[in-house]
């Protein structure tokens, strides 16, 4: 059952239907494709196992933290110098407000249903993350995910109340290789949040976006440890590879890659 699902799940990250090719994309150096390593919620593992191991093999990633979860209280001083090893921490609201009305999502906590918050909370909400992210690391520019890639709040949308403020958004779900630059939408990318996957499987995953010459645009959660949980060792593996083929693979922080695409966008 494990591994059926782990299939599915492979096949529904590399695939999209209707998908057409580009022209080459000017990624940097000659790249073929564009990583971006991301961890939502602000989780124990991601200090304890992920950010060693991207420090090990010389790459940044982006942490989307949750403000309220205990593990930004009580372990600032790590998140901090995770910022200052070139790390960025991306904004994913105050209190992870997701919809309580879809499927499996018994656990969303009354007070922090979307479907009874309004857009004027979310943007309230949003606007103090950036302030607390500042305070944190002393930046200004900032990329945000969406919880649960849900936009619907009580009244209408969110996203463009709060889009203005950010250089690229992840919103929706969808598939963790881009199908197309041309037609990517930087303040719309689709979130792909895989668990399960091997090393092997991640790394499949990133030579479809070297075939394309598209971005690959991974989400996770826990890393060895935690929730919707890749390996320690899986989480190695891919590293490791992305960091023994730096000439193939750009791969840095979120808002790296959407500063590049609005770059060549501009010219």
């Amino acid at each position: 059952m494990k591994l059926h699902l782990a299939a599915a799940l492979l096949g529904s990250l590399l695939c999209a239907s209707g998908w057409a090719a580009d022209a080459p994309f000017a990624w940097p150096n000659g790249a073929r494709a564009a990583v971006s390593l991301a961890y939502d919620d602000s989780l124990d593992s991601q200090l304890d196992n992920a950010i060693p191991a991207l420090n090990r093999h010389g790459l940044h990633g982006t942490f989307y933290l949750q403000l309220s979860n205990p593990a930004v209280d009580k372990r600032l001083a790590e998140w901090r110098a995770a910022a200052q090893k070139g790390h960025e921490l991306g904004n994913h609201t105050l209190f992870h407000q997701c919809s309580h009305s879809k499927k499996d999502r018994e656990w969303v906590q009354a007070h922090r249903d979307l479907d009874t918050t309004t857009v004027a909370q979310m943007k309230d909400q949003i606007e103090l993350g950036n302030t607390m992210l500042y305070a944190i690391d002393g930046r200004r520019e900032r990329t945000l995910t969406t919880p649960c890639g849900d936009l619907q709040a009580q009244d209408g949308n969110y996203l463009p109340a709060v889009q203005a403020q950010f250089l690229g958004i992840k919103a929706g779900n969808g598939p963790a290789v881009m199908p197309s630059m041309a037609a990517l939408d930087t303040q719309a990318v689709p979130v792909a949040a895989p668990s399960g996957l091997t090393g092997r499987q991640l790394i499949d995953i990133v030579k479809q976006a070297a075939e394309r010459g598209t971005m690959v645009n991974f989400t996770f959660h826990g890393i060895g440890g935690d929730y919707l949980t890749i390996s320690k060792e899986a989480h190695e593996e891919l590293v490791a590879y992305l960091a023994a083929n730096r000439k193939t693979y750009w791969t840095d922080t979120f808002l790296s890659i959407m500063k590049h695409v609005r770059k060549v966008r501009a010219k």
